[in-house]
């Protein structure tokens, strides 16, 4: 999520499945979404039958690469070589630089045209690291990664400093000038109006460790103000003292400190030659998906790109997202119907359990949590560290204090910061991997597995196991008895004897949990769209949901604490836990009582006014004083009040659908927009381009002009007069851009939010209000992608002396880590999902139907490797790597083809990941291969890529 956060502003899919059907290509990288996510797929299939172009890029030939007009091969792991080339081939396509609405859209709506420190070195001059690396501290200090302000510039005695971040010969030339105050009679910001908003970029790495010195984003100064009586001021009003100098731009970008310069000269090296020789590529089809993009993206055609967690699963995985935002930005796709970027979630809801936080270093609403490695000791210095003051980040007091109110209730007051004191506060990464190491060496007592399979689902798995016998206790809840509850009798370490049940001391508890249709709930799926489920039937015997075990475990929680006068534990007391309504389950007809309701917790997410209990309209009626409680700022107004239903409307049970954009069916956060940077599907004075024009006619009915435009005769309300105002942002969608501000607004220089940002600035939740294709802050391994081999690689980096991600985190013992090249590990494995089954196999194996479609662990081996090994098709193979060995049928098949790289042939081993050691289907468990490294920014796993060695069994 931080590679789309960083770039665009908001980690969450672009745009929407059903969108697909108007692109004009559509490519499908770190994903086989015919298998993985065979609904969304149809959308993409509808666009072929009218003449889009399928385009797959994957190391396997699957299924999804059998639909599409285009496959082109990748050795897993390369992918930033490959996005990269791309970057280089359209800025110096003969397309990009003679069709206007390139230039166009990238110097108005991106960061192209911004200069960077004169003091900043990249890969090229620097061996493959960035400038302010510190080889001792193993981080960057990132201050030459920063942009270049009018005020430095000024200070220096440089002339050419224009005003409000451009320089003077430049100030007009291809855009908007930026400068003076806004236009009489216009509302300020927020005036009769819904304001925009959403989830942000993540500021600060897992744990909130910095990758360097902390640098603020555009408009931020690189000191905070925290001054004596500060903490009695009104929080947002201390906002405006965070405001800093504008950036510096060049809007020919022909100035070589220039992101689009600098970034130039960074992707020179990625050429289609480079493909073929890192990525195994065939340089004519890199060529032949070059132009079918180019040809296909402009101001008449889009295209998306749908990714999977082939792309998240790398040590290099924020920054290979990273550089498909590039690719968009430069094609102009962003923000554009047929466009954009589809992060294909894997579950259900894993989009709404990141939203409303199963992480540890987020609350809901991606509001970092309180950090001890941060000036977070107040709730005025912890809003002033995360508050990103020229951006709708500016409501972050608002945002930050409501949820406060909504936790703690009555007991959080001005006086007592609202409750920010209870909150726990972090201590550095306690993410999955890093936890198993610390239950491993014994500093962990108890663990709750709800809804999660470390026992074959934990990377280094068999490590995962024998971590687990270190444990106290642990409580698991499950459907079936998982071999996360077993693992004590019957995992392999157990029947190897490496374990023996006499000596784990480890107390199991493992209650039956309910299944969907016995609860109600919501799920938010790919395209950040929440959508209703209403229970079916009671749950069997003592099976219960998740809420009932989650309030109920809170309850006698706060019971057994009562009385406490600890300060520790005034958090837990002072809860808001008031979600049982006995009556209402008993009138439904339902016999467990005391159930949780669903919709309780949906009212305390949509937000509340506090004296009087009614429900909020949107994010845009929060408060800094305590007036306001909610949840989840980014789910406000999902159960906005409506004339019908003044007490509230629940919209994730909406179910009126169309052919298209579908608004009244469920809801997408941010205030249910469906395509997000949707401004930026008009030009810059405000028109739609030439798709949004010919959709709308399409689809319209005739109301508008475009997908999202200004039409200027819109009734936009009444000034603070009492006069009519005219002009307003309309569409198909809801617009991702204040309602009246029109696209000749201009900056405010020292503006607090939006007012900093002229009206041709479409990424709101940006300090600059411009998509990044260059990173000052956000990513602590570099302002632009480059590529490193995976960390177990049978390769040297044939483009960069660097080898690796140089921030890789590693939990592994270097004797259970492959060598570079190792003659022991020749071949590259890769782990993968299929159709049938689903995760760790927990919800699958144990299901007759599908163990028998598929029964067995298989292995994707090429015919040449086969032939190389001696075997044949469902022969059982051994597969090695320095943590562990497993056997499974070879599947012999031209889907798995060997790569030469750099002259060198190298096989490679595909894997499904599903099976364990319970249930009807078992098997032995892949991921006792993989290895406990993860990327720096966010720790995920590197499962995509590492290496083995492969013999017959």
């Amino acid at each position: 999520m931080p590679g789309l956060g960083i770039s665009l502003g908001r980690g969450g899919a672009t745009t929407f499945s059903q969108d697909l059907q108007h692109s004009d290509a559509v490519v499908i990288m770190g994903s086989n979404m015919a298998e993985c996510h065979p609904v969304a797929f149809r959308w993409p299939m509808k666009a072929k039958a009218r003449g889009a172009k399928l385009i797959h890029i994957d190391p396997r030939f699957t299924r999804t690469s059998a639909m599409a007009n285009i496959y082109a091969p990748l050795r897993a792991g390369s992918d930033i070589v490959f996005l990269g080339a791309l970057v280089n081939y359209i800025i110096n396509s003969e397309r990009w630089n003679s069709e206007p609405f390139f230039k166009a859209y990238v110097t108005s709506y991106t960061n192209a045209p911004t200069l960077i420190s004169a003091e900043y070195r990249g890969p090229d001059d620097l061996e493959g690291l960035f400038s302010g690396w510190d080889a001792e501290a193993k981080r960057y200090d990132t201050k030459t990664w920063a942009y270049q302000t009018e005020e430095a510039a000024l200070e220096s005695g440089d002339q050419t400093a224009g005003t409000a971040g451009q320089s003077s010969e430049s100030a007009t030339e291809g855009g908007l000038p930026t400068t003076t105050p806004p236009q009489s009679g216009q509302p300020a910001p927020g005036a009769g109006q819904q304001q925009p908003g959403g989830q942000p970029t993540t500021p600060s790495t897992p744990g909130g460790q910095q990758g360097g010195t902390p640098q603020p984003q555009p408009g931020t100064p690189s000191t905070q103000p925290n001054q004596p009586g500060d903490d009695a001021q009104s929080f947002s009003a201390r906002v405006g003292k965070l405001v800093g100098p504008p950036p510096r731009q060049d809007r020919t970008m022909e100035d070589p400190n220039t992101v689009f310069q600098v970034m130039r000269r960074h992707y020179a090296r990625y050429t289609p030659e480079l493909v073929e020789q890192v990525c195994g590529t065939p340089r004519d089809v890199f060529i032949s998906v070059a132009e079918t993009l180019l040809a296909n993206s402009g101001p008449d055609k889009t295209s998306a790109f749908c990714y999977a967690v082939g792309w998240t699963q790398h040590t290099s995985g924020v920054q290979l997202i990273r550089t498909a935002t590039l690719v968009q930005l430069l094609l102009g796709n962003i923000g554009r119907p047929g466009g954009g970027i589809l992060a294909l979630r894997g579950h259900a809801t894993i989009q709404g359990s990141t939203d409303i936080a199963t992480l540890y270093n987020i609350h809901p609403g991606y509001l970092n949590a309180p950090n001890v490695n941060r000036k977070h000791d107040t709730l005025g210095d912890y809003i002033e560290t995360e508050t990103t003051p020229t951006a709708y980040w500016a409501n972050f007091p608002k945002f930050i204090v409501s949820q406060l109110k909504a936790w703690y209730g009555d007991a959080a007051t001005p006086e007592n910061q609202f409750g920010y004191d209870w909150l726990p506060r972090i201590t550095g990464d306690h993410s999955h991997m890093p936890m198993f190491v610390e239950i491993d060496k014994g500093n962990v007592k108890g663990m709750f597995a709800m809804g999660q399979n470390p026992a074959v689902g934990g990377q280094n798995a068999g490590f995962q196991r024998r971590a687990l016998a270190k444990l106290e206790w642990l409580v698991v809840r499950d459907l079936f008895e998982t071999e996360t509850a077993s693992f004590w009798k019957d995992s392999p370490e157990v029947r190897g004897g490496e374990l023996s049940p006499a000596d784990i001391q480890t107390e199991v508890f493992f209650f039956p949990a309910a299944a969907v249709p016995e609860m109600d709930g919501s799920f938010t799926n790919t395209q950040r769209l929440v959508q209703w489920h209403e229970k079916a039937v009671d749950p069997p015997g003592d099976a219960r949901s998740d809420i009932w075990w989650t309030v109920h475990l809170g309850l006698r929680l706060k019971e057994l604490y009562k009385g406490s006068t600890e300060a520790r534990d005034q958090g837990l007391l002072n809860l808001t836990w008031d979600y049982i309504d006995e009556e209402e389950n008993r009138a439904a007809g339902w016999q467990i009582l005391d159930e949780p309701s669903a919709t309780r917790i949906l009212k305390e997410i949509n937000g509340f006014t506090w004296a009087d209990k009614k429900p909020l309209a949107s994010f845009a009626d929060l408060k800094d004083d305590g007036t306001t409680a909610c949840g989840a700022w980014i789910y406000s107004g999902i159960f906005a009040p409506t004339a019908d239903n003044p007490a509230g409307l629940n919209k994730a049970a909406s179910r009126t659908p169309d052919d298209w954009v579908s608004l009244g069916w469920g809801f997408a956060w941010p205030a249910n927009r469906r395509q997000m940077y949707n401004r930026a599907s008009a030009d810059p004075a405000g028109n739609p381009w030439a798709k949004e024009a010919r959709l709308a006619e399409q689809f319209g009915g005739g109301k508008f002009r475009g997908y999202v435009y200004w039409d200027p005769g819109a009734d936009a309300g009444t000034s603070a007069a009492g006069e009519a105002l005219r002009g307003k942002w309309v569409g198909l969608d809801v617009p991702d851009f204040p309602a009246t501000k029109p696209p000749t607004a201009q900056a405010v220089p020292n503006g607090v939010g939006l007012d900093y940002h002229d009206g041709a600035s479409p990424f709101i939740m940006k300090g600059d209000g411009k998509g990044w294709l260059f990173a000052p802050s956000g990513a602590v391994d570099g302002p632009l992608p480059a590529h490193y081999e995976p960390f177990e690689s049978p390769v040297e980096n044939l483009v960069y002396k660097q080898q690796g991600n140089p921030l890789t985190k590693i939990w592994e013992p270097q004797e259970r880590l492959a060598a570079v090249g190792s003659a022991d590990y020749p071949h590259i494995l890769s782990t993968y999902r299929l159709t049938e089954h689903h995760l760790s196999g927990s919800m699958s194996r144990w299901l007759p139907w599908l163990a028998e479609l598929q029964p067995e662990l298989f292995a994707e081996i090429s015919p040449e490797h086969a032939e190389e090994l001696g075997v044949d098709n469902t022969d059982k193979i051994k597969i090695t790597t320095p943590r562990a060995t497993i056997t499974a049928k070879a599947l012999v098949t031209r889907r798995a083809r060997p790569y030469t790289i750099n002259g060198k042939r190298i096989h490679y081993v595909g894997l499904p990941w599903h099976w364990g050691y319970k249930g009807i289907a078992v098997g032995d468990v892949v991921n006792d291969l993989s290895a406990m490294v993860g990327d720096p920014n966010v720790s995920i796993h590197e499962a995509k890529v590492f290496v083995c060695n492969v013999s017959k069994a």
